[in-house]
């Protein structure tokens, strides 16, 4: 179902390109893209709104630009997706809940604003779960986003829509969000690059609430020079979100796209962190990635920070915000609230401020051990999910590997959870398919505002031969 014959198969750095050249009509690949949508969306329900006409006059526009000799932005004429969850002028952003359903915010948040000014072309809102919460992608609104490798399987979530239409070709760049890996693993269920970067490097306002002090916004693509393109856009502070700050390091693009050497990198890996489960397939597949890097010139260890489970933790920290975020929503229209969203929002109820204070105590211990651990080592390699993409109707596995699962909280995301915690960038990157024939992903986390070593790395090992489709 993935593959695509049309101009809608270019990653948005070529297309950007191609249509700066004149080389390719922006009307051209906004069709494609819609004719994409229209093939496929019926069954993947990626999309939760399309704004076909708004996006048709705006390839236009772009058109014209280009053939005056006028200077447009560097995604001048690409089509781009935004998660339901983030600010878009005038369109829904129920947030997936139907206590939302009609809400239209009056201004972009800062992300979408440096999209629409760089020449993007917004071609919808994709789906999330309700608030954000979950890592499956379903609602009570819009219903149930699948994944495009197998119909039966979920695309992951929080940003599931974002993750399922730039797999499935319906457009080369997405945005959505990561407060608990809400990127990354639906780059690593659907088989593609997703960046969650430093925290408060991409400001994220105006908009919702929800873990203000655990997401944030960062692009899903087809290739590392997409995500570095789109975070040259989008990164840097604004005032309209104080927790946003500048950074030391820029350049993004450059870094992904100028061959570097990387030899001096220090690079640790660890297939479990030493506590999490993982699944014999994905182990194999991130041992294959491991010795692929080997052949990078970097500086290999097998190392990992103190072997700590991060979820009592993140939990505690997720449910009180998403309280204080979402409680007076449940108290004023509870019946609009799906049974399961609600459970967690009262979870977070329960807690003090000092409950939260001392949460946040406990982090700053949590993220000291992990930025002593990175003054050895200058990456982190780790599988991106302990399993591939399970199936659709359920909120998690019963069990990964031998180990249960704790129904209550995505209780199977155990090497998601760190960088939201420490505020550290990671990516995720395609290294295969697992026995099912799903995408398995490797995750690279990397220092703080150091982004630029991050994909500089990324696009190294996006270089390297890879490995062929068990189902051919």
């Amino acid at each position: 179902m993935i593959e695509s014959d049309g101009v809608s198969s270019l990653d948005a750095f070529a297309a950007a390109a191609a249509i700066r050249r004149g080389e390719l009509s922006p009307v051209e690949l906004v069709e494609d893209c819609l004719a994409r949508i229209e093939e496929l969306d019926r069954e993947i329900n990626a999309f939760t709104v399309v704004l076909a006409e708004p996006a048709r006059a705006a390839a236009r526009e772009v058109e014209r630009l280009i053939r005056a000799g006028e200077p447009v932005g560097p995604l001048a004429g690409v089509p781009v997706a935004i998660k339901d969850h983030i600010w878009l002028e005038g369109e829904l952003a129920t947030n997936g809940s139907r206590s939302l359903a009609d809400f239209r915010p009056v201004e972009d948040a800062v992300p979408v604003a440096r999209l629409k000014a760089a020449g993007a072309i917004m071609l919808g809102k994709t789906n999330n779960p309700e608030f954000c919460y979950r890592a499956f992608t379903a609602n009570e609104v819009f219903g149930v986003t699948r994944n495009p490798w197998n119909l039966g399987r979920t695309p992951g979530g929080s940003s599931g829509g974002s993750g399922a239409c730039v797999a499935a070709g319906m457009v080369p760049l997405a945005l959505g969000t990561d407060g608990g890996g809400s990127i990354r693993i639906p780059a690593a269920f659907c088989g593609i690059v997703g960046l969650k970067g430093t925290f408060g490097l991409v400001p994220k306002l105006p908009g919702f609430r929800g873990w203000p002090t655990l997401s944030v916004d960062g692009p899903l693509t087809r290739s590392v020079r997409d995500a570095a393109l789109a975070l040259d856009v989008i990164a840097g502070p604004h005032p309209a979100d104080d927790l946003s700050y500048p950074s030391p390091d820029r350049g993004y693009l450059s870094a992904a796209t100028d061959e570097r050497d990387l030899s001096s990198l220090r690079v640790a890996w660890s297939v479990d962190l030493g506590f999490a489960p993982v699944e014999t397939d994905v182990r194999r597949r991130f041992q294959e990635a491991v010795d692929r890097v080997a052949s990078t010139g970097v500086q290999l260890v097998e190392a990992h920070p103190p072997p700590r489970g991060p979820v009592a933790l993140w939990n505690t920290i997720a449910t009180i915000e998403g309280y204080a975020s979402e409680g007076e929503l449940l108290e004023r229209s509870p019946e609009l609230i799906e049974p399961e969203t609600a459970e967690i929002i009262r979870s977070g109820a329960a807690h003090s401020a000092r409950d939260y204070l001392d949460a946040q105590n406990e982090r700053a211990t949590y993220t000291r051990e992990w930025l002593e651990f990175f003054t050895e080592h200058d990456l982190l390699l780790t599988p991106m999910m302990q399993l591939t993409a399970f199936e659709i109707g359920i909120a998690g596995p019963a069990k990964v590997g031998s180990v249960p699962v704790d129904p209550f909280f995505d209780d199977w995301c155990h090497l998601c959870y760190p960088p939201n915690l420490t505020g550290q960038p990671a990516i995720s990157l395609p290294i295969g398919f697992g026995d099912d024939g799903l995408p398995v992903g490797l995750q690279v986390i990397g220092r703080r505002f150091e982004e630029t070593t991050l994909l500089s790395f990324a696009a190294a090992f996006e270089r390297l031969p890879v490995p062929a489709d068990p189902r051919t």
